[in-house]
């Protein structure tokens, strides 16, 4: 019967699952389509700009200003600034 050390070190995840750069496009391009398809029932008459049309808008900007923390934050971590975050 094997036995298992409870105290190892798990090993580490892949970086493709660590990396927020794709969660925050993907969810960027969810808001874009919601948006989209907001923007297209307003045009047809269908529907009016409501509330869900400024969340799209919201969802939108937060996923830019998402990715340019990210940027500057990788950017500090190359120049060695001590407030950088480390993920290693």
């Amino acid at each position: 019967m094997a036995r298992f050390d409870l105290h190892a070190e798990p090993p580490a995840l892949p970086t493709r699952l660590t990396d927020p750069v794709l969660a925050i496009f993907v969810g960027s391009a969810v808001w874009v389509a919601v948006a989209v398809v907001l923007g297209v029932l307003a045009a047809t008459g269908a529907r009016p700009l409501d509330v869900w049309f400024g969340a799209a808008l919201v969802g939108i900007g937060l996923g830019g200003l998402g990715l340019i923390v990210l940027g500057l934050q990788r950017r500090a971590k190359r120049r060695g600034v001590k407030w950088a975050q480390k993920t290693e």
